[in-house]
C-alpha cells in the first residue's frame, strides 16, 4: 500500500466518527432534508477523503438513481453515496452530489448523531396552564 494523502479542511466540517478524517465543510451542505435507514443524511456539494464503491441502480423515496457508495479513504467504513445518475427530470439536480449519513459521522463541533435524537416530545405540562 502506497502513502495516504489525506486532505484537511479548514472550518467547521463533517469527519469520519472512526478516524476523524474529513469529508466536507458545513457550508458546503446543499439540503439536510434527506434521509436514509439510519436517519438523517446531509446533501453536499463536495465532499474530500472517499473512495467510491461500483456503481449501481438504486431505488429510493424519490426514484430510482444511480449511485456509488462513498467509503472513508482512511479506515474504510462506509460513510454515504454519491449520485452518479437521476431518471426522473425532477431530480437531475442530485447529480455529481454526496449523500453523507448523519449517523456515520461526526458533526462540526466533534457531536455524534443519534436516531434518539430525532424523537419528540408530544404533550406538556405547559399546555395545562
Amino acid at each position: 500500500m502506497g502513502r495516504l494523502f489525506l486532505i484537511h479542511l479548514e472550518g467547521n466540517c463533517y469527519s469520519c466518527k472512526h478516524c476523524q478524517t474529513h469529508f466536507a465543510l458545513a457550508d458546503d451542505i446543499i439540503s439536510k432534508s434527506f434521509h436514509c435507514r439510519h436517519g438523517k443524511a446531509y446533501l453536499f456539494d463536495k465532499v474530500v477523503n472517499v473512495n467510491v464503491g461500483e456503481k449501481e441502480e438504486r431505488m429510493m423515496i424519490t426514484g430510482m438513481h444511480t449511485v456509488v457508495d462513498i467509503f472513508c479513504v482512511a479506515c474504510g467504513s462506509i460513510v454515504g453515496w454519491k449520485y452518479e445518475a437521476a431518471h426522473e427530470k425532477s431530480q437531475k439536480y442530485k447529480e455529481g452530489k454526496f449523500i453523507l449519513e448523519r449517523f456515520k459521522v461526526l458533526g462540526p463541533d466533534g457531536s455524534l448523531y443519534l436516531a434518539a435524537q430525532e424523537a419528540h416530545v408530544v404533550g406538556s405540562d405547559v399546555d395545562d396552564v
